[in-house]
């Protein structure tokens, strides 16, 4: 099953340390690597970290890389990178560290990258139509194909190339469009019934902008980004202000 998780995006820590990772195989990564119960969830977050770093690194015109230099770069021990590639397969020798291209193809056969993926958007107000011009969701892979609302005065509404749609049509939609994630941009209060509905609709993978945790299913997988908590945490490591005067 797929791990669902309360975390808020971001909280990955990348120092966590997983369990003993099972004997490396050779040669690439193992058939539907990190889809099992062995790969810990938080090693499976820090794979898009480590591929995007990679991008960096191809950009620059390096074609090899040690543990300890990719460590550098995204404050992680190099014995945890080896230790998560490790669950995977062995994609280092000995002397040369990694090749760059080789190891991002592979951690994007991994996280199943290496195809486009068709999303749907429930919430087209302010943060949902900011998503929807976000342009970093096209650029790797991730295609808004579909927008749904509550709201009966926003149906109908044409954004770019698509129409936004009634909530109680996605179990039909999505199906039908081969839609396995969705983003949530809804008010808090209706949050949980739109997760129901997108679990009820065959949605696997849901990434939560409401500002409410909500349950899902432990076979689907879920991740809550809250901007207001993320900042809420921060506060209490800077200084105090000086009270104000009476």
């Amino acid at each position: 099953m797929i791990p669902s998780s309360d975390d808020h995006d971001g909280d990955l820590d990348p120092q966590l340390e997983g369990d003993t990772p099972p004997h490396p195989r050779k040669g690439g990564p193992k058939p539907q690597a990190g889809r099992g119960h062995n790969i810990p969830d938080v090693v499976i977050r820090r794979l898009p970290i480590y591929a995007r770093t990679l991008q960096y690194l191809m950009a620059e015109g390096l074609e090899h890389v040690s543990s300890e230099d990719l460590g550098d770069r995204i404050d992680v021990s190099a014995a945890q990178i080896r230790r998560d590639l490790a669950y995977f397969g062995d994609f280092g020798k000995q002397g040369k560290g990694y090749n760059v291209e080789y190891l991002l193809g592979q951690i994007k056969v991994i996280l199943q990258l290496q195809q486009s993926w068709r999303v749907a958007l429930v919430g087209v107000g302010d943060l949902g139509r900011a998503l929807i011009r976000y342009d970093d969701f096209r650029r790797n892979g991730f295609y808004i194909a579909a927008l749904f609302d509550h709201s009966p005065r926003k149906h109908g509404q044409h954004i770019g190339d698509l129409v936004v749609q009634p909530v109680e049509t996605m179990p039909a939609v999505l199906p039908e469009q081969g839609i396995a994630i969705a983003l949530i941009a809804v008010p808090a209060g209706a949050a949980q019934e739109v997760a129901d509905l997108l679990v009820e609709s065959g949605v696997q993978a849901i990434l939560n902008y409401a500002p409410t945790v909500v349950k899902v299913p432990r076979h689907v997988c879920i991740r809550h980004i809250d901007p207001v908590v993320a900042l809420q945490s921060m506060t209490y490591y800077l200084p105090a202000p000086d009270d104000e005067p009476a």
